[in-house]
């Protein structure tokens, strides 16, 4: 993904937003449909379903849209865009439950990084991510300590993986774990696309006293290949819509505790 194609992704219109976001719930958009929904033209229609195409986000189809075909992971950049609100709803909640003067260790990925952004006005956080999205952030903060994995950056996330990052997660013990994951089996699997990925999140997982699982809900049923864990083992999940049955029962009789974030109660 080229840096010009990332500068597409980050800038686009509300409307556009919109559109990736409601194309996670359905199979097809129509140009008509969408025409009417906002009252625009079906030309200016076609025009943000261009920028969406190129974005990889959409994929054509006579008379609109669908899903793009799943090859891995959907670009940092993108993902930042889509169910934005819903993010930030999690973030809030998580922010609020989060004390000052506390070490957090935060994986990589967009919601983790909508959280780091929520804990902004905290106090004297001590930071460790591999996540240079996250440390960039959390540097804005003066009163933060901010600590970063020291590796090959992965240029399409932003992200450090591999020998070092597993040393630097090794050699402390945090208050708080935050990650995310790729997606959710039926059964509380949880999935990443890549080995490095899981055994990121694993390690953090390991060296926390607490553990805060964030996802929004279209990662509930997405398909990863990687398998890392039960959705059972962490501390808490923060979601912004609430689970199949099967995921809630499973939860129910463990000791994690499912927080459903909607935007009033992450006031």
């Amino acid at each position: 993904m080229s840096v010009f194609r990332n500068s597409i992704m980050m800038d686009l219109s509300a409307r556009q937003a919109e559109i990736t976001a409601l194309l996670i719930e359905s199979e097809f958009l129509s140009v008509d449909g969408l025409s009417e929904r906002y009252s625009v033209t079906a030309q200016t229609i076609r025009r943000d379903l261009n920028v969406l195409c190129e974005a990889g986000l959409a994929r054509r189809r006579h008379g609109g849209v669908e899903k793009p075909l799943p090859s891995g992971n959907i670009a940092y950049g993108s993902r930042q865009v889509l169910l934005r609100g819903e993010k930030q709803a999690i973030a809030r909640k998580v922010a609020s439950q989060i004390p000052d003067n506390t070490s957090l260790a935060f994986s990589i990925g967009t919601t983790p990084e909508s959280v780091a952004a929520a804990l902004l006005h905290h106090d004297a956080l001590k930071v460790f991510t591999n996540n240079l999205n996250i440390a960039l952030l959390a540097c804005a903060n003066p009163t933060f300590e901010v600590n970063v994995a020291g590796g090959k950056v992965r240029n399409s996330d932003g992200d450090v993986l591999g020998a070092g990052l597993e040393t630097f997660l090794s050699s402390y013990l945090f208050d708080y774990g935050i990650y995310g994951v790729a997606g959710v089996e039926a059964d509380g699997t949880l999935l990443d696309f890549s080995e490095r990925e899981v055994r990121a999140r694993q390690l953090i997982h390991e060296n926390s006293r607490s553990t805060f699982l964030v996802l929004d809900h279209s990662k509930f049923g997405r398909s990863a290949h990687v398998r890392g864990g039960q959705i059972t083992q962490v501390t808490k999940i923060f979601t912004d819509r609430e689970p199949s049955r099967e995921i809630i029962d499973r939860i129910d009789d463990s000791d994690a505790e499912l927080v459903i974030c909607d935007e009033e109660s992450a006031q």
